[in-house]
């Protein structure tokens, strides 16, 4: 615990300089102006920044992605409340009252409440994270290849059966993603796959490419094949948050964060899920239920702390056991990757300083979204009035810019255009593209890990099924599975409901 503080004092002594508070609030500035342009994303912005952080030192270029995830999920809120078009998919659920606020003449105090608890949220998940990362990658150091194959493998039926409403499309897209991770030389022996002849398919699909023509191309197709939708920019009232609903909600925040954390630790489920959850929670603990919808203080407290608290929930994975809890949570870990820092069991163990770098830089991350939260709320606003004809010609030449800088290839801006259209044409048909994405991250771990195995066992795969941890990732695992499947479902659900009626009666008695 000692060594820990230690630790962490080292970390915020090295960022307490001008360069890096500059960074912070450079890049948390370009997070929140893109979280306030409706369509784009968190992930987006941290692809884009990647390739354009590439030559900077590891921890200023994670600094500065870091505080860009934070920002663009704060600042997402404003057109949820706006113009009731969430910002990013994280913030949907702060439509639902935040519009209905802004309705009434209280844009202000809406925005107010959003910033109380996208900071407060952020803290929770910050202290989350200093705590549980260390325990959880000491832990994983004694996993294997066997543990991480099933990890990898929950993590892709996770995403797949959470992300939208279809389980099946969410599934199919995982497995396009793991599909796409094998082509290339694979990586024991160097033999091509389905590389169709095509030399420069031999390297793979190239991580960052892939990403930036999914969540950039692909978010610039999107937002200009929809309508926009005027803002209620006219008149806002005082944005200072209100201590009285601090304390009257702390049971909500403090519920809200939780939930956050927890389901930001959750592979592939991410920040939207975190909202969502923690606004039905809130609903049905509440005193105050006819509100809801209807302008609830209560209901915004709760969604925006969930789905700040979800991005350090989704950070713990990504360090401790290179599982990223969410999309943009995907795309830094790759980032990290590129810097030379490979996330894992063995972290702790290599770099145990740079887990507390990552803790101090999500705190700063934080102080950054509120002096904004506080003090530019009415400059920037004036982001919602660009056109988009503006706008999307910038992002589509930083998205060829990204793809080109990684390898100085042509070839990767074809691959991030065809990347682009078909995960556009197939957002038009209701298929997830957060599986897909986290398909590609995973498949790698998944491929080598079941490789690893069979080598080590002569192709034998008992021990997948019969070591401790294994076997209980892999019950985990085809027990999620088999939950989709209705007789099983309803078979389960009908034994739960017994087991519950069972403990009432004895506790009755």
């Amino acid at each position: 615990m000692l060594d820990g503080l230690v630790l962490l004092g080292h970390s915020f002594a090295g960022f307490m300089a001008v360069k890096p508070i500059l960074y912070t609030l450079g890049a948390t500035l370009i997070g929140v102006l893109v979280g306030c342009m409706p369509g784009l994303s968190a992930t987006l912005c941290i692809a884009l920044l990647t390739t354009l952080t590439i030559k900077l030192p590891p921890n200023d270029a994670i600094l500065i992605l870091i505080c860009a995830y934070v920002g663009t999920i704060y600042g997402g809120s404003r057109t949820a409340i706006l113009l009731n078009i969430p910002g990013t998919a994280a913030n949907a659920a702060a439509c639902l009252d935040g519009y209905a606020l802004a309705q009434k003449g209280q844009a202000g105090r809406a925005m107010g409440i959003a910033t109380t608890g996208s900071v407060v949220g952020s803290l929770f998940g910050v202290i989350c994270l200093a705590l549980l990362t260390p325990t959880l990658g000491e832990v994983a150091l004694s996993f294997g290849a066997f543990e991480f194959f099933w990890l990898a493998l929950f993590g892709v039926l996770m995403s797949g059966s959470i992300a939208g409403t279809d389980p099946l499309k969410g599934w199919m897209m995982g497995l396009l993603g793991l599909f796409a991770t094998l082509v290339g030389q694979d990586g024991i022996h160097a033999h091509d796959r389905f590389t169709l002849g095509w030399p420069e398919l031999s390297g793979g699909i190239t991580l960052i490419p892939a990403l930036v023509g999914a969540f950039g191309f692909c978010e610039i197709l999107t937002v200009l094949s929809e309508p926009m939708k005027k803002a209620l920019v006219n008149s806002v009232d005082s944005v200072l948050p209100r201590i009285a609903d601090v304390f009257k909600y702390w049971k909500t925040i403090l519920r809200s964060g939780v939930i956050g954390v927890y389901v930001g630790i959750l592979p592939g489920v991410g920040e939207d899920m975190a909202a969502w959850s923690s606004y039905a929670a809130a609903r049905r603990a509440s005193k105050e239920k006819e509100l809801y919808g209807k302008g609830s203080i209560e209901g915004l407290m709760a969604a925006e702390t969930g789905d700040n608290a979800s991005i350090p929930g989704g950070i713990i994975p990504a360090l401790a056991l290179a599982i990223p809890g969410s999309a943009p949570s995907a795309v830094l870990m790759a980032a990290m990757i590129i810097h030379g820092v490979q996330p894992g069991p063995m972290l702790m163990v290599t770099h145990p300083q740079f887990v507390y770098d990552v803790v101090a830089m999500t705190t700063l991350a934080t102080l950054g979204m509120l002096f904004y939260g506080l003090f530019l709320v009415r400059p920037l606003l004036a982001v919602i009035r660009i056109p988009r004809s503006i706008i999307m010609p910038v992002i589509f030449v930083l998205c060829t810019v990204g793809a080109f800088a990684i390898a100085s290839r042509v070839f990767d801006i074809w691959l991030m255009l065809a990347i682009g259209i078909a995960c556009f044409v197939l957002r038009k048909c209701n298929y997830p593209i957060a599986p897909f994405v986290l398909g590609l991250v995973l498949g790698d771990i998944l491929d080598k890990s079941l490789r690893r195995g069979l080598q080590i066992t002569n192709g034998d795969l008992t021990p997948f099924f019969t070591r401790p941890v294994s076997a209980l990732l892999a019950a985990i695992t085809l027990f999620t599975l088999a939950m989709y499947i209705p007789p099983v479902n309803r078979a389960v659900r009908g034994v739960w409901a017994s087991a519950l009626a069972a403990i009432r009666g004895i506790l009755a008695k």
